[in-house]
């Protein structure tokens, strides 16, 4: 991609795009936006192909191509957030949790495996969700408030009490 091959491209959007629109899914509702991020996520790996410094590149500082492309997309959604409310339309409530396991909480709890896989299911849904996005995903407490639709306040009660748990669990 970073020579420009567009075949590589294609390759990375076919395997990546069902994953990244789930999980973009279950933190907004609203289709439109989610489509937005979409778009403008692959616009910018497409961009930015050749700054990617991933486990490949012999630097030791980057990451997978897949957190690459996940930092991306949860910038952009709490920019789009953020754009939304400058407007004075309150964002979507993120879709609730469905009754069955997501495909991405069985890849984290497969990828934490042992202890802190146990503990990280048994925490509760709320206390999860900023743990993951403050912690997996790299956001501060400013975007996963923004991401999540809490106050900052609560982000920060929120992740004390995570981390607190996670303690408790594994001591």
């Amino acid at each position: 991609m970073a020579r420009g091959d567009r075949a590589a491209f294609e390759e990375l959007y076919r395997r990546t795009s069902p994953w990244l629109a789930v999980r973009l899914r279950r933190r907004c509702a609203d289709q439109q936006i989610v489509a937005e991020v979409m778009q403008e996520t692959y616009l910018a790996v497409w961009r930015a192909a050749g700054s990617f410094a991933g486990t490949g590149s012999g630097s030791g500082t980057g990451g997978t191509a897949v957190g690459w492309l996940w930092t991306i997309a949860a910038r952009r959604l709490v920019d789009a957030f953020r754009r939304r409310a400058h407007h004075a339309e309150p964002p979507p409530a993120a879709a609730p949790y469905p009754v069955a396991p997501a495909a991405e909480e069985e890849a984290l709890v497969a990828t934490v495996g042992g202890d802190v896989g146990d503990a990280l299911r048994r925490l509760a849904p709320e206390l999860r969700d900023v743990l993951q996005a403050m912690v997996l995903d790299g956001l501060s407490v400013r975007e996963t408030a923004v991401l999540l639709g809490l106050p900052e306040g609560t982000v920060k009660t929120r992740a004390r009490r995570a981390r607190t748990a996670m303690r408790e669990a594994l001591a």
